[in-house]
């Protein structure tokens, strides 16, 4: 799959298919949007949020989380506010998230029969990690979204003047519904 993507590269960049998307590193609309990784949202969360190229940081990772206070996350928010003038982060969620219902008992499984030792993860657990905490999903979509937004809002680090809201997407119509 990567060889095709790298032939598709060299005849998109040969026709000059990026000029369309042509901009700068600061978001038109002083926008971070921070979502799930899922492939159903790909253009569907742009294009419901009438967003073009330029005009938000889109970070995004499973879940659409910020789960701890120093995680990629949260780091590329801080980013965003400092270095390139966002004012204004949503934390979308989506309808029938994969992170919902998730498990660190299944990763956990999954590892040990796709060759990783459990010394390995003790290891990791030795070093401080709470592997658990890290790989857990959530069970309640809207209380997710809240614990985030929270994060978000009383990080240290994050000036009192930047608006911070939560939204759930359905993955399917592309409808936004605000979490208060």
């Amino acid at each position: 799959m990567i060889d095709q993507i790298i032939t598709y590269n060299k005849t998109f960049v040969a026709q000059k298919g990026y000029e369309k998307y042509l901009t700068d590193k600061f978001p038109n609309k002083k926008l971070a949007v921070l979502s799930c990784m899922d492939t159903r949202l790909t253009e569907l969360l742009p294009a419901a949020l009438g967003l073009k190229n330029g005009d938000a940081k889109i970070i995004k990772n499973a879940g659409g989380l910020v789960i701890s206070a120093f995680d990629s996350a949260m780091r590329s928010l801080i980013v965003g506010i400092y270095e390139l003038g966002v004012k204004e982060i949503m934390v979308v969620a989506h309808s029938n998230c994969g992170a919902c219902h998730m498990s660190y008992d299944h990763f956990h499984e999954e590892m040990i029969a796709r060759g990783v030792a459990e010394d390995t993860l003790n290891t990791i657990r030795k070093c401080g990690i709470d592997l658990t905490a890290w790989l857990e999903g959530f069970k309640d979509t809207p209380e997710s979204v809240r614990k985030t937004v929270a994060n978000i809002k009383t990080h240290p680090l994050v000036p009192k003047d930047i608006v911070v809201r939560g939204f759930i997407i359905d993955s399917e119509t592309g409808a936004l519904a605000e979490v208060k």
